[in-house]
């Protein structure tokens, strides 16, 4: 596949060879280059032979010589140099699924590419990986992924993907295992499906596979109010919650560990149980999965305060959250009154989704303004930017921040959500240009 070059980092080692913007890239060592995979694989030796289309429309074979391991300093169209791969699942509990129609068309695209998940995080299923392909992931060695599991029972799997490709999901964690190459879980936990004694066989398996599984997160199902025409699932409760951490903490005990396996932040909220410590989160490598959020944001919070100005008067601000996360939230940012800042903090309940739904991460501007509209006292509205579309100021529901700043009549502030010091940072700008 031939590769549209659009430009070339200045002083790069393709840049030295004289490979320029609108370029193609053709091949490397005269293999060809379906993906960002292959171009990082092939670019790592020390002496390429380039294969490059002219803009003329000659081909040249450019030598290019560079240290191990230097990036190579071309630049393409796609992240991927290929399309993202669509997923080929329709599972009982798809999100997307539940969105209410109507708005913009980028949240209604299901990825599903291990690619991402190797670059990104993004958890994939491996339902649409063929077995050819299945292998150029063991060929490359990619590792980490990060893979949605949902059971180890091939059937259960199935019924609950609806895919007939989801049913040797062990069988292929089994292989990556012997290749050495490491792997990430997820575990969507739907009440009496996939929990109890099938959670159970599925955390054995899981745990079998060990070192190369590193990690599993059980995350409670997310159910909107718009499923009309989807399968009945039964809605996470404070039993079912308690039921499941139970289960964790009885399969840690009997295998003797502290880690492996976590239930989310979300998880505990629902059994009303206290979050477990910042020393109990591991690595933090299931915070995606929002295992741990809380506490490292309250962690690093508590951290970087000694570093907020005090105010020479007292300041009050605003901010918003979902309903799940708010007492803690106001208990954490009661400890800014020293430094003479009062935030308080509103739950939003999410009447754009169903109010079974209570993350942060969900909260449309529509709600916000619809409850809160003319009824804020602060200087200004603090929200956590994980209600904007990443890299924009978009919330769900298509309005921009700047949109809901004007029907609010106060200035809106988008902060870290997921990092204390970044949101002591922001705060301490914010402040000074209150001033």
């Amino acid at each position: 596949m031939k590769q549209r070059i659009t430009s070339v980092d200045r002083n790069s080692p393709a840049a030295k060879a004289g490979i320029g913007e609108g370029c193609t890239l053709n091949s490397i060592d005269g293999i060809e280059v379906s993906d960002v995979i292959d171009y990082e694989h092939l670019t790592v030796k020390e002496k390429l032979e380039i294969g490059i289309g002219m803009p003329d429309g000659k081909t040249k074979l450019i030598t290019v010589k560079k240290e191990l391991y230097e990036p190579l300093g071309l630049n393409f169209e796609s992240s991927l140099m290929s399309p993202v791969r669509q997923c080929a699942n329709h599972c009982i509990f798809c999100f997307i699924d539940q969105m209410p129609h109507g708005n913009r068309k980028t949240l209604y695209f299901k990825d599903d590419d291990w690619r991402l998940s190797l670059i990104m995080g993004n958890y994939v299923t491996l339902t649409n990986v063929s077995e050819k392909e299945f292998e150029r992931i063991i060929e490359r060695r990619v590792s980490p992924l990060y893979i949605s599991v949902h059971a180890t029972d091939g059937e259960i799997r199935k019924s609950m993907m609806r895919s007939k490709n989801a049913e040797n999901i062990l069988e292929r964690l089994t292989r990556l295992h012997a290749e050495g190459l490491s792997f990430h879980c997820q575990i969507v936990l739907c009440p009496d499906i996939n929990d109890g004694e099938v959670l159970r066989k599925t955390l054995d398996d899981l745990y079998a596979l060990r070192p190369e599984c590193a990690s599993v997160a059980v995350v409670p199902v997310g159910l909107t109010c718009h499923r009309e025409g989807l399968t009945k699932i039964t809605p996470m409760t404070k039993a079912k919650a308690e039921e499941t951490i139970s289960l964790i903490e009885r399969f840690r005990a009997s295998h003797g560990i502290k880690g492996f396996v976590y239930a989310s932040d979300e998880m505990y909220l629902e059994a009303e149980r206290e979050l477990p410590s910042y020393e109990a989160c591991g690595d933090f490598e299931q915070i995606e999965n929002g295992v741990g959020l809380y506490r490292k944001f309250e962690h690093e919070f508590l951290e970087a305060l000694s570093e907020l100005p005090k105010q020479g008067e007292m300041i009050e601000l605003d901010s918003v959250s979902g309903v799940s996360i708010q007492p803690l939230m106001q208990k954490l940012f009661d400890k800014l009154l020293p430094y003479n800042v009062r935030i308080k903090t509103h739950p939003v309940f999410n009447d754009f989704f169903g109010r079974s739904i209570t993350v942060s991460g969900l909260v449309t501007a529509r709600d916000i303004l619809s409850q809160y509209g003319g009824k804020l006292t602060g200087r200004a509205l603090l929200l956590p930017h994980t209600m904007l579309r990443e890299h924009d100021t978009v919330f769900l529901d298509g309005m921009r921040m700047e949109e809901l700043e004007e029907k609010l009549n106060l200035p809106v502030r988008s902060m870290a959500a997921d990092d204390g010091y970044d949101f002591i940072n922001d705060l301490t700008e914010l402040l000074e240009e209150l001033k």
